[in-house]
């Protein structure tokens, strides 16, 4: 069973990918794993990606799609995929509609969190995180008291990519180059719209009844 899981950045789908997968008894194909994973074993598509990367441009399509491809071509695949963060254009879509239909395959359903923005860039703009032992925290739902990590002591501190002004161009690249995907995976398949708002564990359910799961 091959599962798209959407939703914009900080909707929760890393949070959820994990048991989802398990449950599908498909491994859990993040776009971001695969290239860090060619990238620390210095495999020819690594050495490209890297190439990308110092370059300071995009990844084009073309290269993205070749390396997901490359994953959903191994072995522990062959039964299906749950894929977060793939595909992320039309370009794309269109492309693994294309692969799989041609070894026999489709996607066979599509989970799209669905959470407000004002609610994202509160997820996201919230966190904080202990630079010396990776600890992280939320000034709103898991503060650290006095900012000062509970864990060793060390000052938190907020990513880059957390900041609010990062966070709200986020939505805005995804909002017009991601969206305009699910169209394009309507025709072909089932997608089921999901709050991503609520208890982790509400969430989950939701997802688990909308694709006949127990």
């Amino acid at each position: 069973m091959n599962v798209l899981l959407f939703g914009p950045p900080g909707s929760g789908k890393g949070t959820q990918a994990k048991d989802l997968a398990e449950a599908l008894g498909v491994p859990h194909v993040a776009t971001g794993d695969i290239f860090r994973r060619h990238l620390k074993d210095g495999t020819d598509l690594g050495s490209r990606a890297k190439a990308y990367m110092q370059g300071g441009g995009l990844v084009p399509d073309s290269f993205t799609c070749e390396i997901v491809g490359s994953r959903l071509a191994e072995s522990d695949a062959a039964r299906g995929a749950l894929l977060d963060g793939f595909p992320r254009t039309a370009v794309q879509a269109q492309w693994l509609l294309d692969w799989l239909q041609a070894r026999g395959s489709r996607v066979d359903a599509v989970i799209n969190l669905v959470v407000p923005d004002s609610v994202i860039v509160e997820r996201v703009s919230g966190r904080r995180s202990c630079p010396s032992c990776g600890a992280t925290y939320h000034v709103t739902f898991a503060p650290a008291p006095g900012d000062v990590c509970s864990r060793c002591g060390s000052a938190v501190v907020q990513r880059e990519d957390d900041k609010e002004a990062v966070v709200v161009r986020r939505l805005e690249t995804y909002a017009r180059e991601t969206v305009p995907v699910l169209p394009v995976l309507r025709s072909r398949t089932t997608i089921h719209d999901v709050a991503g708002t609520g208890e982790v564990a509400e969430i989950r359910c939701h997802i688990f009844s909308a694709l006949g799961l127990t």
